[in-house]
C-alpha cells in the first residue's frame, strides 16, 4: 500500500442538538450547528485516525455569531449561515457571516462577511485554532490526552502546529487570507461597507512525517470542478432509479445509495477501484467483514463495490503467521489503522487480522459477485484467493479440530470476540455468564456452510464435477453436526455458539437469524426460529434486538448486548424470507422502516432495543455511526428481499417472485446491472410486470431455491 487511503464522496448529519458531520478521503469534520470546532468536545477535523484540528472557533467583535442555519449542500460540504449579534439599543443586526466549509484530505473553510446595513460595518474577525494529535478512539471515549511534544510556530502568514512521539510525527499548517497570525490564531481587522462584501479563505493542510498532504479542495479553485463532486456525479447517473407510493421508502432507499457513495475508499494504487469504510465517525476505513457485508447488501446497486472489496482484500490476505497481528495464511484481515495508538499497539504494524467471519464472507461474496457479474477473468482470479480462504477456514480457522470454526485472540492487544458482536460482554450464556473463547458462533457456521456451497456452484459452472461435489460433501457433514452440536431441544432454538469446553452458549439472539439467511438451519427447525425472533423477547417492534430480554445482563442501551442493528434485521429479514416466513419477514422490515423517518431516514449503525409499546419513537444509542456502511445498505437488501430477486448464471436465470407488503403499495425499480444488462420492472404485492432484461436471460417468476445439493448435480 503506497499510500493511505482515501474515499471518494461523504456523508453529513444535521439535526437539532446533533453535530454537523462531513466526511471525506478518511477525513471527516465534527462541529457544532454554528460550524465552531469547540475545546473539550469529540468535534474535530479528523484524517486518517488524528484528530488534526481540535480547535476551530470564530467570533466577531468579541461575540459569538448567532447561528441561522446550516445547509449541507454536497456530502462533503455545508453552509453555516450566521448574524453578528445587534449592538446595543438596536433591535437587528446587520452583517451576516457565512461559512462555506468542505472537507476532503483536508480543510478549507470560504468565509464571508455581508454588510446589509446603511452604514459601513466594522468587524473585528477572531478564529481560534488549535490541534492536539489525539487519536480517534481517545477522542471517541473521551481522553484525548496525547502525551508527545508538540510546538506551535508561525510559518510566515501561516501556523504550523507540529507533535512528534516516539517516530509518530504529524503536524497542521493553517492560512487564513489576509489576517494577522496570533497566539490563539488568526485576526482579521475589516470594515464592510453598505451593501458590501469581504470574503477569505481558510486552509487547512495535515502533514505526515513532514510530507505535506494536497488537499482535496484548495483556496482560490472552483470547488465544482474537485475530484469529490466529479466521482458523486458519476456514481448518482449509474444508479438503478426507485419509485414507490410509499415516499419514505423510496426516500430511504435513495438515502442509503447516496451514503454508500459517501463512504467509498479508494486505494491510490487503483484509482478505479473502491470499497466502503465501516462508518462515519469513528471508522473511516476498511473492515473485512463491514466491507463484504456491505458489498453482498449492496449487489442491487452496485456489484463494482463488491468487486473493487474482493480484489483489495486478496491483495492484503494472510500470507504468513503472526500471532502480533493475528495474521494467517489465507486470513482475511479484520480492518486497516493508521492512528498512533493503533499502530503503537501493532507494534507499527496497520492491519490486524483478528476476525473469525471476514475469511467465509470472503468466500460467499466471491461465489455470489459470480452471479451477477457472469464470471469473466477479474471475478475468477479471485477464486485462487477463495481457495486459500477455505484453507484457513479448515486448518487455521480449526486449531483445534472440532471441526467448527473457532476464534481465540492470539495477541493481548487482539479482540476477546472475533465475531460480528465484537465487543467484551456480547457472548453470553442465558444467565448471564460471558463466554470464554475458543468459541464457536453459530452463525460463523452458516457462512462457512454458504461458503462451501457458493464454492460448489462455482465449480459446477466451470465443469469441475468432482471439486463440486468434494466441497457439497464438506457442506453437507457441516449442517448434519451443526444441528447436532448447535440446536437446544429444551428451548426450541439454535446456540449463540459453543465455549471452549464445548458447552452450548444458551443465549437467545439475533444470530440464528444468520443461520437462516445462510441456509445451514434444517427445514423442520426453521419455524421454531422463526417464532422466536418475532417474539416480544427478541423483536421490539422496531426491530430484532440482539440478545433476548430476558437474558442476564440484556441491557436495551448496550451494544450488541440488547440494541437493535439495521443491517442485522435486514440479514434476519431475508433468512425468514428464504426459508418462506413472508409475513414475518414484513414485520422485521416494517419495523426498521417505520424507525427510520426519526433518524431523518439516514439509518443509524444501531439504536436502542427498548419495545416500541414504551417509546413514542426509537431512541438513539449515544455513539452510533451515521451514515454507517451496513446500515446503509440494510435498505436495499431490504428491496432485494421483497422482490425475491437471485440470478442464477449456470442456468442463464434470473428469479423474480415480488411479495411486497401492502403498506409500501407499488414499486418500480429501473436500471438494475446483473448478466451484463439492465432489469427494469414493477412490482405491487406479488403482481410483476417486466419492463427490461437482459439479453438471453429467462425470468423465472417462483423463489429460488437456494441451496445446491449432490442429488443437484448433473450426471
Amino acid at each position: 500500500m503506497a499510500q493511505p487511503w482515501t474515499s471518494a464522496a461523504s456523508a453529513s448529519l444535521v439535526a437539532d442538538g446533533t453535530p454537523v458531520t462531513l466526511v471525506h478521503e478518511a477525513a471527516f469534520c465534527l462541529s457544532d450547528p454554528a460550524g465552531d470546532v469547540r475545546p473539550g468536545t469529540p468535534h474535530g477535523f479528523i484524517y486518517r485516525d488524528t484528530r488534526f484540528l481540535s480547535t476551530l472557533v470564530l467570533r466577531c467583535n468579541d461575540r459569538a455569531p448567532q447561528p441561522l442555519d446550516v445547509a449541507v449542500t454536497e456530502p462533503f460540504a455545508a453552509l453555516f449561515s450566521l448574524q453578528d449579534q445587534a449592538p446595543p439599543g438596536r433591535a437587528d443586526a446587520h452583517l451576516l457571516l457565512l461559512r462555506r466549509r468542505f472537507v476532503g484530505r483536508g480543510m478549507r473553510e470560504d468565509l464571508e462577511l455581508r454588510n446589509y446595513g446603511t452604514e459601513p460595518a466594522p468587524c473585528r474577525l477572531e478564529l481560534d485554532v488549535d490541534a492536539d494529535f489525539a487519536d480517534l478512539f481517545d477522542v471517541k471515549e473521551g481522553r484525548a490526552r496525547p502525551a508527545g511534544a508538540t510546538e506551535r510556530r508561525p510559518a510566515g502568514e501561516a501556523i504550523l502546529i507540529r507533535y512528534a512521539r516516539d517516530g509518530f510525527e504529524r503536524a497542521t499548517r493553517l492560512s487564513l487570507d489576509g489576517a494577522t497570525v496570533t497566539d490563539h490564531g488568526f485576526v482579521v481587522e475589516v470594515t464592510v461597507p453598505p451593501g458590501g462584501t469581504w470574503r477569505g479563505c481558510l486552509q487547512v493542510v495535515t502533514v505526515f512525517d513532514g510530507e505535506p498532504v494536497p488537499p482535496a479542495h484548495r483556496c482560490g479553485r472552483p470547488v465544482a470542478r474537485s475530484v469529490p463532486t466529479r466521482q458523486m456525479e458519476r456514481w448518482r447517473s449509474r444508479l438503478p432509479r426507485i419509485t414507490a407510493e410509499h415516499d419514505s421508502f423510496a426516500a430511504l432507499v435513495g438515502r442509503s445509495a447516496e451514503d454508500l457513495a459517501a463512504l467509498r475508499i479508494f486505494d491510490p494504487d487503483h484509482p478505479e477501484r473502491s470499497v466502503v469504510a465501516a462508518g462515519a465517525p469513528w471508522f473511516m476505513t476498511l473492515f473485512g467483514r463491514d466491507a463484504l457485508l456491505t458489498s453482498w447488501m449492496a449487489m442491487l446497486v452496485d456489484p463494482g463495490l463488491a468487486l473493487g472489496t474482493l480484489q483489495t482484500l486478496a491483495e492484503h490476505q494472510g500470507r504468513r503467521d503472526d500471532p502480533r497481528t493475528e495474521e494467517q495464511p489465507g486470513r482475511i484481515l479484520h480492518e486497516i489503522r493508521f492512528g498512533e495508538r493503533s499502530v503503537l499497539a501493532l507494534g507499527g504494524a496497520q492491519i490486524y487480522y483478528g476476525s473469525v467471519d471476514a475469511t467465509p464472507l470472503f468466500v460467499m461474496l466471491t461465489c455470489e459477485l459470480r452471479r451477477w457479474l457472469g464470471g469473466g477473468p477479474e471475478v475468477d482470479a479471485l477464486l485462487g484467493a477463495a481457495d486459500d480462504a477455505l484453507a484457513w477456514v479448515e486448518t487455521c480457522g480449526d486449531p483445534g479440530g472440532t471441526g467448527f470454526t473457532t476464534y481465540e485472540r492470539r495477541s493481548p492487544h487482539g479482540l476477546v470476540h472475533q465475531g460480528w458482536k465484537d465487543s467484551w460482554d456480547g457472548i453470553r450464556f442465558s444467565d448471564g455468564r460471558l463466554a470464554e473463547p475458543p468459541v464457536a458462533l453459530c452463525e460463523v457456521q452458516g457462512y462457512v456452510y454458504a461458503a462451501l456451497v457458493g464454492r460448489a456452484y462455482c465449480a459446477l459452472e466451470l465443469g469441475d464435477r468432482p471439486r463440486a461435489a468434494a466441497l457439497l460433501h464438506r457442506a453437507e457433514d457441516l449442517k448434519r453436526r451443526f444441528n447436532e452440536a448447535f440446536w437446544m431441544p429444551d428451548r426450541q432454538a439454535y446456540a449463540l455458539g459453543l465455549d471452549r469446553e464445548g458447552r452450548r452458549i444458551d443465549a437467545l439472539a439475533s444470530n440464528m437469524g444468520h443461520c437462516l439467511w445462510t441456509g445451514i438451519v434444517d427445514e423442520e427447525r426453521a419455524p421454531a426460529v422463526a417464532r422466536h425472533l418475532l417474539s416480544p423477547e427478541l423483536f421490539s417492534g422496531w426491530g430484532v434486538r440482539t440478545l433476548g430480554a430476558r437474558t442476564g445482563g440484556w441491557n436495551p442501551l448496550g451494544y450488541h448486548t440488547g440494541s437493535v442493528w439495521p443491517h442485522d434485521n435486514a440479514l434476519v429479514a431475508a433468512g425468514l424470507m428464504r426459508y418462506g416466513f413472508v409475513e414475518e419477514a414484513h414485520r422485521v422490515i416494517d419495523g426498521i422502516v417505520a424507525a427510520a423517518p426519526h433518524f431523518g431516514l439516514r439509518l443509524p449503525e444501531l439504536f436502542s432495543g427498548l419495545d416500541r409499546a414504551e417509546t413514542e419513537q426509537p431512541v438513539r444509542y449515544p455513539t452510533s455511526c451515521s451514515p454507517q456502511a451496513w446500515a446503509a445498505a440494510a435498505p436495499l437488501l431490504f428491496l432485494r428481499t421483497l422482490l425475491r430477486l437471485e440470478p442464477d448464471l449456470h442456468l442463464g436465470r434470473i428469479h423474480l417472485a415480488p411479495v411486497v407488503p401492502a403498506s409500501l403499495g407499488r414499486l418500480r425499480l429501473e436500471g438494475v446491472r446483473v448478466f451484463g444488462g439492465r432489469l427494469s420492472l414493477e412490482a405491487e404485492g406479488e403482481r410483476l410486470e417486466l419492463l427490461e432484461a437482459p439479453p438471453g436471460v429467462e425470468v423465472r417468476t417462483e423463489p429460488r431455491v437456494r441451496t445446491l445439493g449432490l442429488d443437484d448435480l448433473p450426471g
